[in-house]
């Protein structure tokens, strides 16, 4: 059973769901250049909120092998913010750290239920993955199911090809399910991995 906290700013309350911190395992199963990419990983997902109109968001994987014998070698260290998508205004800071230019207010139910559209909620993911990878994505939540695809993707010089993705989150008996499409590696979108988390 999922326990959902009362005490969100207005803005979170769609995301509500997600808070806490998940742990499970998954599969990759992903073909590129002849070279197939398949087992079993960790996973550690973490999100939480500091009280600002965002999420605080952060994970971690561990490859186990094909058959779970091999010295678990980490794959993944991504860190970012999961937020609504809504124009900002004089009263939000920035960019930087520039501060408000007009009084703020408390952002209502109201507020935020204006922002929902025939399909769910827009937001807005941006993550930073430890290999200089850095994503935008765009999408929606919708209950208790999150669709997001890249809207821009960066790479530092020494980067491993990597150029879109696709991410579905769901809620599904009580476990966080996701399947991560991407595009690397020369190759098109296509599946590469997916985990079942329970809440810990």
């Amino acid at each position: 059973m999922i326990e959902l906290p009362t005490d969100l700013p207005a803005e979170l309350v769609p995301f509500s769901w997600l808070l806490g911190v998940w742990e499970g395992t998954g599969v990759i199963e992903y073909t590129a250049g002849g070279t197939r990419f398949q087992g079993e990983f960790s996973h550690r997902v973490s999100f939480s909120h500091d009280g600002g109109p965002f999420l605080n968001y952060s994970a971690t994987a561990s490859f186990l092998g094909a058959d779970g014998t091999d010295e678990p070698v980490r794959l993944l260290a991504e860190t970012g913010f999961w937020r609504l998508s809504r124009p900002r205004t004089d009263a939000d800071p920035g960019p930087a750290l520039l501060p408000p230019v007009s009084p703020g207010r408390v952002r209502t139910v109201d507020d935020v239920e204006s922002l929902r559209t025939e399909d769910g909620f827009p937001i807005e993911v941006s993550v930073v993955h430890s290999d200089g990878t850095l994503e935008l994505y765009l999408g929606r939540i919708a209950g208790p199911r999150i669709d997001i695809a890249t809207d821009a993707v960066v790479r530092s010089a020494g980067a491993k090809a990597y150029t879109a993705a696709t991410r579905m989150y769901g809620l599904v008996d009580s476990h966080l399910l996701w399947a991560w499409d991407i595009t690397a590696l020369g190759e098109q979108l296509k599946s590469h991995a997916s985990a079942r988390l329970a809440k810990v």
